[in-house]
């Protein structure tokens, strides 16, 4: 089969993928990934690439089509995740603290996450909340 990402260094990225690897102090991935691209130049196979650099055979198909579309530069670096939104305000977070905090309900010992997640949700500090959000944001702010 014929390889649809043909990987083709010229001797400047060549230099700059081995100088790279010998510094010895980048990121796992970014190294694989370089070795990727220089085994890659050589004519190796996608299966012998990922036998020799125990990896997926994907994975090197992937950086392949990285580097042919993109480049050297986006082949090596990964692009920023954004992650999730966040489900509180700053001021939320300390009304739940404070909540948390204050004694519990009439005829409870303690509160719960759920009866804390009620609690916000009619005091009207969040129109919704669940308790997995609030049990996450107590534990993130010890």
């Amino acid at each position: 089969m014929k390889k649809v990402y043909v990987v083709d260094l010229t001797s400047e990225e060549q230099t700059e993928l081995s100088e790279l690897l010998s510094k010895g102090d980048i990121r796992a991935r970014k190294a694989n990934r370089a070795h990727v691209l220089l085994l890659a130049d050589e004519g190796r196979t996608d299966k012998g690439i990922a036998e020799a650099l125990h990896t997926s055979p994907s994975t090197v198909e992937r950086t392949r089509k990285r580097f042919v579309e993109g480049g050297l530069e986006h082949a090596l670096n990964e692009a920023p995740r954004p992650g999730g939104e966040r489900k509180l305000t700053g001021k939320q977070e300390a009304y739940l603290i404070a909540l948390a905090c204050s004694d519990p309900p009439e005829g409870g010992k303690r509160w719960t996450m759920q009866l804390l997640a009620d609690k916000l949700v009619e005091l009207e500090v969040v129109d919704s909340i669940s308790d997995e959000t609030v049990r996450r944001t107590l534990k993130k702010g010890t």
